[in-house]
C-alpha cells in the first residue's frame, strides 16, 4: 500500500533521553531514517561527520538560511543548527519515516512549514533530581555547562503542550514502546495512505 511517510520528532530537555529513545527507534523501525542536522559546533568524541551532523562553519550556514534551504534553523547554547529541507521532502514522498531530534523552536517552524507531516513527542524526565543525575552521568559536559543545561530545562519544558504526545521517561525500554505505538498509530492515519483511494475503488469494482 502506497504510503506518505511522515516527520517524527522528538524532543526534551538535555538529559531527558530523547536521544537514547530515537536510537532505540532506529534500531526497532526499518522504514524511519534520522534527519541529519547541519551545524556550526565543533563535533564531540565519537561523532561523525554525515551521520551525527554535518558539521560546517558559520557562514556556510548562514548563506543557508539565506537561500531558505533549511526546514528549520536555531541557535541552541552558542552554535547554529538546521534541518536542509532536500532531503527530508524525498524521503517523505518515497514512503520513508525521518526523524528528528530537535528542539521546541524547531519543531515550531516545522509547523509553519509542512503541519500536515508532522507528528511531535516531548519527553519528560520523571523529576528535575533525575534529569540532573542523568546529565552528570553521561559525563560528556563541564559542571559549568550541566548547570546551563538545568537552567534551561525548566523553560524547555514549559513547551510541552504545544506537542502531539507527551512521554514521562521512567523507564526507557516502557517509554521506547510508547514510542512505537504512536508511530504506528499515525502511519495508519487515512490521510497518509495515498494509495487507498485506489485500493478501496478496486474492492468496489470487484462487486
Amino acid at each position: 500500500m502506497e504510503r506518505r511517510g511522515l516527520m517524527l520528532v522528538v524532543s526534551s530537555p538535555s538529559g531527558a533521553g530523547k536521544t537514547t529513545l530515537s536510537r532505540g527507534l532506529l534500531a526497532a523501525e526499518r522504514e524511519i531514517v534520522m534527519s541529519v542536522s547541519m551545524t556550526t559546533r565543533p563535533p564531540r568524541p565519537g561523532e561523525m561527520e554525515g551521520k551525527d551532523y554535518f558539521f560546517i562553519d558559520e557562514v556556510t550556514f548562514n548563506l543557508m538560511v539565506n537561500r531558505q534551504e533549511f526546514l528549520e534553523h536555531a541557535k541552541v547554547f552558542d552554535y547554529y543548527y538546521g534541518t536542509p529541507a532536500k532531503p527530508v521532502f524525498a524521503a517523505l514522498q518515497s514512503g520513508r519515516d525521518v526523524l528528528f531530534d530537535i528542539d521546541w523552536q524547531g519543531t515550531q517552524q516545522l509547523a509553519q512549514s509542512a503541519r500536515d507531516d508532522l507528528v511531535s513527542v516531548f519527553i519528560l524526565p520523571p523529576s528535575t533530581a533525575e534529569l540532573e543525575r542523568r546529565l552528570k552521568r553521561r559525563a560528556q559536559d563541564s559542571a559549568q555547562v550541566v548547570a546551563r543545561r538545568m537552567a534551561k530545562a525548566a523553560d524547555e519544558m514549559s513547551h510541552w503542550a504545544e506537542y502531539d504526545y507527551v512521554i514521562v521517561n521512567h523507564d526507557v525500554e516502557a517509554s521506547l514502546a510508547q514510542l512505537r505505538s504512536i508511530l504506528t498509530a499515525e502511519r495508519l492515519r487515512r490521510t497518509r495512505q495515498v494509495g487507498m483511494v485506489e485500493f478501496v475503488k478496486s474492492l468496489r469494482e470487484w462487486q
